[in-house]
């Protein structure tokens, strides 16, 4: 096993050095040097036990997909609106059904078109982020619509999977497995972000004074592996469960550096993942496959320049920044090869897929820069040849932006009562399924007989509607008294039966709850049931301590909902709310930090004169956990300064550039710079004789500094600046080798 890793480390490690060089994304490097070690490569080392790089590959994933979990936050997207969603929609439901024609052209299996249309769905937030760093691009306003769309593929992706589990385990799926699949994915994903919301929170809250980096390191990593084994207990992927716990811990003030934290560890378990991928690329299936790679490269780079430009146009963008959004995602990445391996592992994929679709990411990533920098270019020459009322009417397109039309109060009150109503359900739901999974079993074995069953289970009755009674009264009670709820009642009579008709529908939906309970554990008629439900939720509405209850836990969770908002507050990160506010769309705002090496620093910004010279404004200066608005041109900039900057796309591009190149060059004699203590005796013909050590210039002359005078004592004697130099004085002196050899060539 060792022997395995390091053959994996030396050689990851070597050719990502030369993919450095040649400014290519490292994903690409480990998959070369997993192709170089593998047993299809006869001239070279192979790893010797590929089911324990299989078993570090899974943790690689399981940690990669840990990490993107904290990199997102289902707050972004609620706050994007729709524009982004049917942009992701589009984009997979238009690269899927291009896979699944792709496959079915080349005659291949059902379950292999099912999946190749997965893999050809998702493009790479790793290649693309990379790129855009790479080619100076992150800042500009369409890279954040590009990488808004990804996390929503991401998101997606992991349903995906979890979907195509669900498919490939039966031998027919129809519409009612996806169906159930996703009913599956739904109540999980909403049970554990609202119960991690709440309670991880606290937790860290209160073990905060005890948690340093290496403790804090290991609980997150804990955790990641307890949800992780969670997940595939209850039916999903290890995967899948890394990153909602990752989702969860990304809302807590801790994420950024948990995120720091667990960095090193993703990077290592992800080379070895991507390395597991290179291996399994055979020459030979590459060479009989040749035509349908290139067929599906030409799929992505078409498919993605054609329909995914079209679908930012439906998200509202206009025809230029769509082209260049569409062009920048023509590639496929990790989650494509996580895919695969999904279908490897439960056996109902080809072979030969795998390294197809591995060959196509390689070709598909070095053209990941070509195609965006394509994307103008090709604007240009479309706006040539079509007709100027049409590229007008394209370019207006995004005025049509769905989220510019404001929804009716009964269209939000109505959403509000249903989310909150789907929420408390499945809390009820999953409070009930615990209390009779565990509970009850427990209460019967302290009470076995006939006689003492029924107390068990009354017992076990009892303290289920007593736990569910918060969620229950929230569920009937809340947005009763809502602003939407006081307007509608107030604007016409015909709105109060509606208005009642949602409340009783609420209450219905509680007495359900109650009357399973009964149905469950007594054997009542169904008026006596429906009787105790009726009953129990009217004492729930009325109670003032259920009320209490309910109130409080409600404030617990959206305080830590909103944990991160308030720390980002607190010290100065949070984005000022005027930025949604700028009328021209090619103004916005951008953070960028001053490099420690800054040939900037120490400048004031009336020396830099950035205005001037950028056309850009700087609004604020972050500097540790203070923010500096509106500075005036006195101020400092100094290293590690962080500057957020208004202007264009191409005022900050030019920007960025000057502050990232006009840096202060690296020392190339850095072996000369060692310091070394000397002594120094004054002769009778020294030029020090009679003279101070100011006047002997050997600090400003020689760059030596005296640190002391001999006088035949235990330490050293300071050197008073007044004190002159004698006949005979012995001084210690301190600098680099070539200046003391300058001084004492002098001193002779």
């Amino acid at each position: 096993m060792i022997q395995d890793l390091a053959l994996i480390l030396i050689v990851a490690g070597i050719v990502t050095l030369v993919f450095k060089q040649l400014k290519q994304p490292l994903v690409l490097g480990y998959i070369v040097a997993g192709f170089l070690v593998s047993p299809h490569m006869p001239y070279t080392a192979s790893v010797v036990d590929t089911e324990n790089v299989q078993l570090w590959a899974d943790i690689g994933v399981m940690f990669l997909l840990f990490s993107l979990g904290l990199d997102f936050s289902f707050k972004k997207i609620l706050k994007m609106g729709a524009s982004p969603i049917i942009s992701t929609i589009t984009i997979i439901f238009s690269m899927a059904m291009l896979g699944m024609i792709a496959g079915h052209a080349f005659g291949w299996s059902k379950m292999d078109c099912i999946f190749l249309s997965g893999m050809l769905a998702m493009s790479s937030t790793t290649i693309i982020y990379k790129a855009f760093d790479d080619l100076g691009l992150r800042q500009q306003q369409f890279a954040g619509l590009v990488m808004s769309v990804l996390i929503l593929e991401d998101i997606l992706a992991i349903v995906m999977m979890v979907m195509l589990s669900a498919i490939a385990s039966g031998n027919n799926p129809d519409g009612g497995q996806m169906l159930g699949a996703i009913v599956k994915i739904g109540f999980f994903l909403v049970l554990w972000l609202v119960v991690g919301i709440f309670a991880i929170p606290l937790f860290l809250r209160s073990v905060r004074r005890l948690i340093n980096n290496e403790v804090l390191l290991i609980v997150s990593l804990g955790m990641c592996c307890a949800m992780a084994v969670f997940s595939t207990k209850v039916g999903f992927s290890s995967a899948f469960g890394a990153f909602i716990m990752g989702s969860i811990l990304a809302e807590t003030i801790e994420a950024e550096k948990i995120e720091h934290l667990v960095e090193p560890v993703k990077n290592l378990f992800g080379a070895i993942f991507f390395v597991s991928v290179g291996m399994l690329v055979d020459p030979q299936i590459l060479m009989a496959y040749a035509v349908p790679i290139v067929a599906l490269v030409l799929t992505i780079l078409v498919g993605q320049a054609v329909f995914g430009s079209f679908s930012f146009m439906l998200g509202g963008e206009s025809l230029k920044s769509a082209m260049r959004c569409g062009f920048s995602m023509a590639q496929i990445g990790e989650f494509s090869f996580i895919i695969a391996s999904l279908g490897l592992s439960l056996g109902v994929i080809s072979d030969f897929l795998y390294p197809v679709v591995v060959a196509v990411s390689v070709i598909t990533t070095f053209l990941t820069p070509y195609m965006i920098r394509l994307a103008t270019p090709a604007y240009s020459a479309l706006e040539h040849r079509l007709p100027s009322r049409l590229i007008t009417a394209l370019n207006h397109f995004s005025m049509s932006h769905p989220n510019s039309q404001k929804s009716s109060q009964w269209r939000r009150l109505l959403t509000q009562m249903t989310i909150n109503t789907l929420i408390y359900s499945i809390l009820a739901a999953a409070t009930i399924a615990l209390m009779f999974t565990f509970f009850l079993p427990f209460m019967r074995g302290l009470l076995p007989g006939w006689e003492l069953h029924w107390y068990a289970n009354a017992i076990t009755g009892v303290l289920t509607v007593l736990f569910i009674s918060p969620f229950l009264r929230a569920m009937v009670m809340k947005k009763n008294r809502s602003e939407e709820w006081k307007a509608l009642w107030e604007e016409s009579n015909r709105n109060h039966m509606p208005l009642l008709f949602t409340v009783l529908v609420r209450v219905v939906i509680a007495v359900c709850f109650i009357f399973y309970i009964c149905n469950y554990l007594s054997h009542f008629t169904n008026a006596i049931m429906i009787t105790i439900g009726v009953v129990a939720v009217a004492v729930m509405v009325f109670s003032r301590s259920v009320k209490r209850r309910s109130i409080l836990l409600e404030r617990l969770f959206i305080n830590n909902l909103r944990s991160r908002d308030i720390e980002a507050q607190v010290h100065g990160k949070k984005r000022p709310l005027y930025e949604g506010k700028l009328l021209d769309r090619d103004i916005h705002i951008a953070d960028f930090t001053v490099p420690s090496n800054s040939m900037w620093m120490g400048s004031t910004l009336k020396e830099l004169n950035l205005g001037k010279r950028y056309g850009v404004h700087i609004s604020s200066i972050l500097r540790g956990g203070f923010r500096m608005n509106i500075p005036n041109g006195d101020y400092l900039i100094f290293p590690g300064d962080h500057l957020q900057v208004i202007g264009s796309d191409e005022q900050l591009s030019r920007f960025r550039h000057d502050l990232e190149s006009d840096l202060i060059s690296e020392d190339l004699e850095l072996e000369n710079r060692e310091m070394k203590l000397h002594q120094l005796i004054i002769g009778p013909n020294s030029p020090f004789v009679g003279k101070t050590m100011q006047e002997s210039g050997i600090r400003s002359i020689y760059s030596c500094m005296v640190v002391g005078l001999e006088e035949g004592k235990e330490n050293l004697s300071p050197v008073a600046p007044t004190r002159r130099f004698q006949e005979g004085d012995i001084i210690w002196v301190v600098g680099e080798e070539e200046s003391l050899k300058a001084l004492f060539s002098f001193s002779k």
